[in-house]
């Protein structure tokens, strides 16, 4: 008897290391501090969502995987590079897409984390990351995924285009278009999944941020992404909730969960793994999105009490 299919999970995004001060309050123009703490460790939306997607999808021992995972990306061929593919390999990513660049350098975030609020503020270096280019995406790199997650801090133009590859060739699209810029109406035509902050719902939809203060603005931002063929539009608000809508009909507000909130890298990634793990596994099935907005809120509000980016986010025998 075969053995039961997998699902796959691919993503196509940065991989960063991330330089990380800890300071008892945000700098001042001019202002010198002193950090109480300082680390480096491995990130980048794209590795972090990667990381997400394993560690949730199986036990800290990585045994019993829901879901395979895969990394496209870039580094360089230095230590960084070195180490953050040791650090994907180690949570069960397969790196066999993640290119290691000889005449570049590893991309770099330099992270300062408020202390009293865990609120952070990210500089970014995309280096090897900037070298992913429209042509290496024409096709998607077998074998394909059940499941495709894209952020926006690799090139613009080669997430556009491993977009409309992924559209030929009928495999669903999880975009998280961070940092935010404006879309091209063809990228949101029947893309299946769009999740974004209050930031980004606003810059994309074209409307002030004031009008999702209320669910009824919400459901009109919403009503604006489905109104471009969007499938399922899901709008994070931090302490206040999480916003979905579908085009079955289906909406809703889901409260925050109440966290012990230390450092908040990394939460919206843990997100987007958890939110896709429940996508692959609902199979041919209908997502349920509530659940899945519930499941992902329970895991995020683990990883904001914790510090750092991908050792923050839980293990999936972590969510019991």
């Amino acid at each position: 008897m075969a053995p039961p299919h997998r699902p796959r999970i691919t993503i196509l995004g940065s991989l960063n290391i991330d330089l990380v001060s800890y300071v008892p309050h945000h700098p001042l123009p001019g202002e010198t501090l002193t950090s109480t703490h300082f680390d480096t460790s491995p990130g980048g939306k794209g590795a972090n969502q990667a990381v997400a997607c394993a560690k949730l999808s199986r036990a800290s021992d990585l045994s019993s995987p829901s879901a395979d995972v895969a990394m496209l990306g870039a580094v360089g061929a230095d230590q960084y590079g070195t180490t953050l593919l040791d650090s994907l390999a180690e949570y069960g990513v397969d790196t066999s897409g993640v290119a290691v660049r000889k005449a570049a350098k590893t991309g770099i975030a330099i992270i300062v984390v408020d202390e009293p609020s865990g609120q952070n503020r990210i500089i970014l270096s995309p280096e090897s990351n900037h070298t992913l280019l429209p042509r290496h995406f024409e096709e998607l790199p077998a074998p394909k995924p059940d499941l495709l997650i894209m952020q926006l801090e690799v090139p613009f133009d080669t997430v556009m285009q491993a977009l409309r590859a992924a559209k030929a060739e009928g495999i669903p699209v999880l975009l998280n278009p961070a940092p935010a810029q404006t879309l091209p109406a063809s990228a949101y035509d029947g893309l299946a999944h769009l999740i974004v902050n209050e930031t980004e719902a606003s810059i994309l939809s074209g409307r002030p941020e004031s009008e999702l203060e209320d669910e009824a603005g919400l459901d009109g931002v919403a009503n604006i992404f489905l109104e471009r063929r969007v499938s399922n539009v899901v709008i994070t608000l931090g302490g206040r909730g999480v916003y979905y809508a579908t085009q079955s009909g289906n909406k809703g507000l889901v409260p925050a969960l109440k966290a012990n909130v230390v450092d908040t890298t990394a939460a919206g990634d843990t997100f987007v793994g958890s939110y896709a793990l429940s996508i692959v596994n609902a199979g041919e099935g209908e997502l349920d999105i509530d659940a899945a907005v519930k499941a992902a809120n329970r895991a995020s509000a683990i990883t904001v009490s914790r510090k750092g980016a991908q050792i923050s986010i839980p293990w999936k025998d972590e969510l019991q």
